[in-house]
Parts: C-alpha cells; sequence; structure tokens
C-alpha cells in the first residue's frame, strides 16, 4: 500500500492510504502539509469518501482540520462523523472525482 509523501517527522509512520486518516500520532503543526497531500493520494486511488480522525476534546482540532479542509478545491463537501462514523472526534468528508465539474 502507498504511503504519503511528506515532510513529516521521521519518528512517526505515513499513513496508508485507505480513506481514514487519524491524526491522533501526528503534530498539529504538520496538518496543513498532510491533509492536502493525504487528499491528493486518496484521490490517485479513487478514494473519494474520508474520514479524517480528529478527536473529541474541547474541538481545537475539528475546528482547525474545518478551516483546512474549507480551503482546499478537492473537498466538495464535509461533516460530523455522526452515529458510526466517529460523532464530532471524526469529520466524513467527500472529494470531488477528477474531472468532475460544479
Amino acid at each position: 500500500m502507498k504511503m504519503v509523501a511528506s515532510p513529516l517527522d521521521e519518528s512517526f509512520e505515513n499513513p496508508p492510504i485507505d480513506g481514514t486518516l487519524d491524526l491522533h500520532s501526528f503534530d498539529p503543526r504538520d496538518l496543513d502539509e498532510l491533509i492536502p497531500v493525504y487528499i491528493e493520494e486518496c484521490l490517485a486511488h479513487g478514494i473519494y469518501n474520508l474520514r479524517i480522525v480528529h478527536g473529541k476534546g474541547r474541538g481545537v482540532q475539528r475546528r482547525r482540520v474545518h478551516a483546512i479542509l474549507k480551503r482546499l478545491p478537492e473537498v466538495a463537501s464535509f461533516e460530523p462523523g455522526g452515529m458510526g462514523g466517529g460523532q464530532w472526534g471524526a469529520t466524513l468528508v467527500t472529494l470531488h472525482k477528477k474531472g468532475a465539474t460544479d
């Protein structure tokens, strides 16, 4: 399985490209670069529905993830995980299919 090529701290293993990105093991400073790279890898693998696990806590990480997603043109929509999807501890993301127009 292809791994994300990113400038993350070498002590962290790069996540598998399977549509679920668990941010618990990553430094929050890396999210601005990690999330777009992961999304590009998912698109390259034909994965258009993602789940980003950011945790519940006070919502700081969730708000940061949502701010990043809002500025990425590849993102068609996103919403809280809901029942069975991680509730407010995860965000479900739908990507635009390559070549699709709005």
